[in-house]
């Protein structure tokens, strides 16, 4: 199967030979895939690969829909909404709370959208000039090519502060590393006393030189990063993607994320937002076991089949996942999108 699908990745996708050989060797594994067949040919296949989320105080399993592609010969023909189908039902059985995913092309939102998801996952850009600092002799600034444990372990205690954000898994963290030198990448970190106080991790897109992420402890760590970046990069103006924050002005849309487990969802939902009420009537075409009354009150969430008396608010699962999410400014970095 393994050699299969990776040639129906280099007929539908442009990537290089290095990240195709580096994705199939470290992140795709049989588990995660799934396919539809045309006789004895692959014709439609996508992973699903796991990355833990924070959401409302809790961790929970999201599935990211990775490679989602079909033979140009049998496009048009509704295979790919089968094997997303199917892709739910397998999730739905793990009990994985949403599925996310970052759509390859403009028009294909749309697409996704009639799949049940929703353009959740936004981000903010600062476009800035590198002043000329003067770096702390107390901060060691270095660019590292391979996995360190204390990098690791200090990104990730910074990701999960966000209270509602993709997190990345050790494992996921040494395919990110084995992708920097793939996709013109730098990953920089700020020691001082030893321990790691900062990180950045950089993508050089022709002269520009875009950060995906950037975590410094305190001013001097930053000002010591980004004096390195300059340095090092020969790049003078930066392009800085953040999370987005109830002051952001202007957001740019990202990925997209759809529920899988409503009743799982909205009771971690109402129980972090008590305030919050609502009696609502749920549609999913493709998860119909998510279809029927969902009850809110007093932190509280009450699934029936049977509508109860009172007016309802009628929703799709799309229309759900906007709704659970529009003030929660969620955010995922680090995708190899």
């Amino acid at each position: 199967m393994k050699e299969e699908v990776k040639a129906l990745w280099k007929l539908c996708f442009n990537d290089s030979e290095e990240f195709i050989d580096m994705y199939f060797r470290l992140r795709y594994n049989n588990e995660v895939n799934i396919a539809i067949r045309s006789g004895e040919e692959v014709v439609s296949a996508l992973q699903m690969l796991p990355y833990p989320m924070t959401f409302c105080g809790h961790t929970v399993h999201t599935s990211y829909i990775s490679g989602a592609c079909t033979h140009p010969e049998f496009r048009g023909n509704g295979i790919m909404r089968e094997l997303l189908s199917q892709a739910f039902t397998r999730m739905f059985r793990h009990r994985i709370y949403f599925s996310t995913l970052i759509p390859a092309e403009p028009w294909l939102f749309d697409y996704y959208a009639r799949m049940g998801y929703a353009p959740v996952f936004r981000h903010a850009i600062k476009e800035s000039t590198i002043p000329d600092f003067i770096p702390s002799k107390e901060v060691s600034v270095d660019t590292i090519t391979e996995y360190e444990e204390d990098v690791y372990q200090y990104l990730n205690a910074q990701l999960a502060k966000r209270p509602y954000c993709i997190q990345h898994t050790q494992a996921d963290f040494q395919v990110i590393m084995a992708d920097l030198p793939i996709s013109g990448g730098y990953l920089f970190t700020a020691r001082q006393d030893g321990s790691v106080d900062g990180v950045a991790i950089a993508y050089k897109r022709g002269k520009k030189l875009i950060i995906n992420e950037f975590i410094a402890d305190n001013k001097d760590i930053e000002h010591c990063l980004l004096h390195h970046i300059k340095k090092h990069t020969g790049c003078n103006h930066i392009t800085q993607l953040l999370p987005p924050d109830d002051n952001t002005q202007e957001l740019h849309r990202l990925g997209m994320a759809r529920i899988i487990n409503a009743k799982e969802v909205l009771t971690l939902y109402a129980s972090a937002f008590p305030e919050e009420k609502m009696q609502l009537e749920l549609t999913d075409k493709q998860l119909t076991g998510n279809s029927g009354y969902y009850y809110l009150y007093g932190g509280r969430c009450m699934f029936s089949d049977q509508r109860l008396p009172g007016a309802h608010v009628q929703m799709n699962i799309s229309d759900l996942t906007a709704k659970v999410f529009e003030r929660l400014n969620p955010y995922m970095s680090l995708m190899l999108n």
